[in-house]
């Protein structure tokens, strides 16, 4: 196992193994520089190579198995527990759990933190739990319709097969006739999920478990078109049962995920781009604590910008906003994880100035020039105090929050909030 964090340089030749820079084997390193043409185009980037002997990750996080039997577990770059992976692996798995939209009983302390393993093992643990606990309630059996030979008559006779019978085997009848069996879209999907497991584990608990639940799932064949039996998933309410496992499926199948690898050799690997889970823990937390007068709209998409030759360019998809009940913009915001310096006013702090234009550009289109901007980035002991506002132009101005993941806390300044009726109220209920 080689545990690092976003960031971190590998390399195949002799270095002191930190969580900034460690030693992988000559076949793994190979994997790893090829492994970056299987991800999405325009998507996130895994790595960047140095030189024939390093190689530096981006801001990619999760677990990689390589084919040589290397496992890559790529961590949050926390800002305050700089050496301890165990926080920020407890970090990964809560913002994971985040994105699942898992219920509290489910993403509570004991699940998060008390089970300190890699994600992938942490995943695989939560999926057998899950379909034991669905299995113990009973699966659902829907009926069949078989077609063979018996010795006896039961249900429909064949008769167009049976007149072709054979004469020495005139006693043989070619029926038709239902049978209830767990056959069914949602059932072979998670056999192909609990055989995945059961051959991907480390863990010696989760594979007793894998080959206990396995047993249980003998009549249940795994699925052979998935794409299919996902579209057939039903959410009826007789099958309400089925959906908290539904995420862990996803995520064992690697379903819907932003980057998932999977494969015979690969085992189960899991990879997501930190800035996309920032945001989305952070859209989700906004969510619980908004008034019902504001609703949160996640990457909107409604205005361009520029107009050219009779068509619109250049879509603006900020990553937050908030419309009040008329529907009218009263605030754009947009997540960055990325660690800031409150006492380093000399490199501006370490704010981008593209961040800048971009933020100028929403302000401009979204709110008309004359609102309200935020930046979110994560708090930590160099980012302990605001920064003073920004004037983007007459009656646009723009502040930098701090929003505390370990403690879910959105740290908001007084004279932001203090500008509008509308943005008063979304201050009490933040508070």
């Amino acid at each position: 196992m080689v545990t690092v964090r976003e960031h971190a340089r590998l390399t195949t030749g002799s270095c002191i193994d930190t969580l900034d820079t460690h030693h992988v084997s000559p076949t793994a390193f190979d994997w790893l520089c090829t492994l970056q043409s299987r991800l999405r185009p325009g998507g996130a980037s895994l790595l960047e190579v140095e030189g024939r002997q390093w190689l530096r990750l981006d801001s990619l996080v999760g677990v990689i198995q390589t084919p040589c039997g290397t496992t890559l577990e790529i961590l949050p770059k926390t800002h305050d527990h700089e050496d301890d992976a165990s926080c920020s692996r407890a970090l990964l798995r809560k913002m994971v759990a985040s994105l699942l939209d898992l219920p509290a009983k489910e993403a509570g302390e004991a699940a998060l933190e008390h089970f300190d393993v890699p994600l992938t093992e942490w995943v695989m643990r939560q999926f057998l739990l899950t379909l034991q606990r669905l299995v113990q309630q009973g699966l659902r059996q829907d009926y069949v319709r078989v077609e063979e030979e018996l010795p006896y008559l039961r249900g429909q006779l064949h008769t167009t097969v049976q007149m072709r019978q054979l004469p020495g085997r005139a006693h043989h009848f070619h029926v038709r006739h239902d049978v209830f069996v767990p056959d069914r879209a949602e059932n072979r999907l998670l056999k192909l999920a609990l055989e995945r497991v059961r051959h991907a584990t480390n863990q010696a608990d989760n594979w007793r478990l894998a080959q206990e639940l396995s047993a249980r799932l003998h009549e249940v064949p795994a699925s052979t078109q998935p794409q299919q039996d996902w579209r057939a998933w039903s959410r009826t309410r007789l099958m309400q049962h089925y959906q908290p496992i539904y995420p862990w499926c996803q995520l064992v199948l690697g379903e819907g995920m932003p980057v998932a690898l999977a494969g015979d050799q690969q085992g189960l690997s899991l990879l997501f781009p930190m800035e996309k889970l920032f945001e989305s823990y952070v859209a989700r937390w906004l969510l619980k604590h908004l008034p019902q007068h504001l609703c949160l709209t996640a990457q909107a998409a409604s205005e361009y910008l520029c107009w050219h030759d009779g068509r619109r360019m250049f879509q603006l998809r900020p990553d937050l906003l908030l419309r009040n009940h008329n529907g009218a913009a009263v605030m754009v915001l947009d997540t960055k994880w990325k660690r800031l310096e409150a006492d380093n006013r000399a490199n501006n702090y370490g704010l981008a100035q593209g961040d800048f234009y971009q933020m100028l550009a929403y302000g401009q289109r979204y709110l008309t020039g004359q609102g309200k901007l935020a930046l979110i980035y994560p708090a930590w002991t160099g980012f302990d105090v605001p920064l003073p506002m920004f004037e983007m132009g007459p009656g646009l101005r723009m502040e930098v929050l701090r929003f505390d993941v370990e403690n879910d806390k959105l740290c908001v300044s007084d004279s932001f909030w203090h500008q509008s009726p509308v943005i008063e109220v979304v201050s009490q209920r933040l508070a």
